[in-house]
């Protein structure tokens, strides 16, 4: 079985790799292509697999190549794991937003949408390609804005694209640790978009027990989600929010401590990265030992001003292990390469699973996955203000998608202006101005709007 990596010299490939070894099960990936255009970056991430494989036997053969066409050519399965603009694009993304006084950050707000503009047309293209020389392929999308991405390669290639994201996984393993349950035997009731979702309800043996993690304060407060939104919020909606709605729910607490910060979240990885690619590309010492430094460093500062504000302390030492998209990904792929049927959390076309979203709408949902690949199961309905929000952030996703695919500046405009964390047309005008001055990627609106 092969594997292509779409982003090969990106820093959590290592991730992907250990999982991949550890598989020793029947049809697993044998041969794994990295595609990057950056050789110095695939060659330091080359040096940290090669380690990574010294002491496993017959560990999957490993080849770069700068060439897409030849990096699908033959594929089992795609990963696709792209930052367009880098994370120079990231860093500068957040600090338009933050001069604005609204939300930076990569996937949620003017970032997101910043993210999404210049990310769309590039997955777009790579589906195109994917669809003509590797037409039997399976892409599991990594690449931010996740839900967005994947819905935009699925109007290319349909359900044989399926989004993945370790949040739900992360809150699920916290949230079985603070009931006592085995995750494995337990039912989550997850449901919503990518980074926009909330755990309603966990049923162990028919039962759901989330009411009595709600009613126990101990309980409640001893993981992150119960630290981050504080005790009192979580009964008031009766459910566990995804990290990411501590954005919308806590938007004002953010931003300022967003602009507090000596540098934002983006510049801070930049400079991790930076140094560390610099630092182990032709060094003597181990690759690996400096990439498990820096994945450390870069682990323990997740959502670091989010837990400042509000006063969640250091995220606990069971949430710096890897295990998380990883292993998502290795099982979705054995799911369908070899039939393991098994139930993931993952981003999917809609199919009737969410109420008052249409079938084509990208959502994350519990699905059934198998040979066939992943379908999404029927959820009860969003409570209100849940659907509210969905609604509002599918409706900018839209957009994107419409400016993307058409080259419309006034869709652009309209994306950024309508998101529920950017609170003005006036300040939605000028971070569309200085996005297009920051990004290249972005001229196809301005080419559009002078023909």
């Amino acid at each position: 079985m092969r594997l292509t990596v779409l982003g090969g010299g990106g820093f959590r490939v290592p991730l992907v790799y250990r999982a991949l070894l550890a598989d020793r099960g029947k049809g697993r990936i044998t041969e794994v292509v990295l595609h990057d255009l950056d050789p110095v970056r695939t060659a330091v991430i080359g040096q940290v697999l090669a380690e990574q494989a010294a002491t496993f036997p017959d560990p999957p053969a490993v080849t770069v190549t700068a060439d897409l066409d030849e990096a699908l050519a033959g594929t089992d399965f795609v990963f696709s794991a792209i930052r367009v603009g880098g994370l120079a694009g990231r860093a500068a993304d957040e600090r338009g937003a933050l001069d604005e006084g609204v939300l930076g950050q990569e996937t949620v707000g003017a970032g997101g949408v910043a993210y999404g503009l210049r990310t769309v047309p590039v997955a777009l293209e790579i589906a195109r390609r994917v669809k003509a020389r590797a037409p039997g392929a399976w892409v599991i999308n990594f690449t931010n804005p996740a839900g967005l991405v994947t819905e935009a390669m699925s109007r290319h290639l349909g359900d044989r694209v399926i989004g993945i994201c370790d949040s739900p996984i992360g809150m699920g393993r916290r949230v079985a640790a603070a009931l006592g349950v085995d995750p494995a035997t337990a039912w989550f009731d997850y449901a919503g978009l990518n980074h926009l979702g909330w755990l309603r309800a966990v049923r162990v043996g028919g039962r759901d027990v989330l009411p009595g993690l709600l009613a126990d304060e101990a309980a409640l407060t001893s993981f992150e989600e119960g630290r981050l939104f504080g005790a009192d919020w979580l009964r008031a909606i009766g459910a566990i929010p995804n990290e990411y709605l501590h954005y919308y729910y806590f938007d004002r607490e953010a931003v300022a401590a967003m602009r507090a910060a000596p540098r934002s979240r983006g510049a801070l990885v930049l400079d991790q990265q930076r140094d560390f690619y610099a630092r182990t590309a032709g060094s003597p010492g181990s690759a690996l030992d400096a990439w498990e430094a820096t994945r450390h460093q870069r682990e323990s500062t997740y959502m670091a001003e989010n837990r400042e504000a509000a006063g969640a302390g250091d995220r606990q030492s069971s949430d710096l292990d890897s295990g998380g998209y990883e292993n998502v990904a290795l099982a979705v792929m054995r799911a369908i390469a070899q039939d393991e049927r098994t139930t993931l959390i993952l981003n999917v076309r809609n199919r009737g699973a969410i109420a008052g979203l249409d079938d084509d709408a990208v959502v994350e949902v519990p699905c059934f996955v198998d040979a066939n690949g992943a379908r999404p199961l029927t959820t009860g309905p969003l409570g209100d203000h849940a659907l509210g929000l969905v609604t509002s952030v599918k409706a900018v996703d839209r957009a994107v998608l419409e400016a993307a695919t058409t080259g419309s500046r006034p869709a652009a405009l309209r994306a950024l202006a309508i998101h529920p964390l950017v609170d003005s047309v006036t300040v939605a005008r000028r971070l569309l101005e200085r996005y297009e001055n920051d990004h290249p990627q972005l001229g196809y609106l301005r080419e559009k709007a002078v023909r």
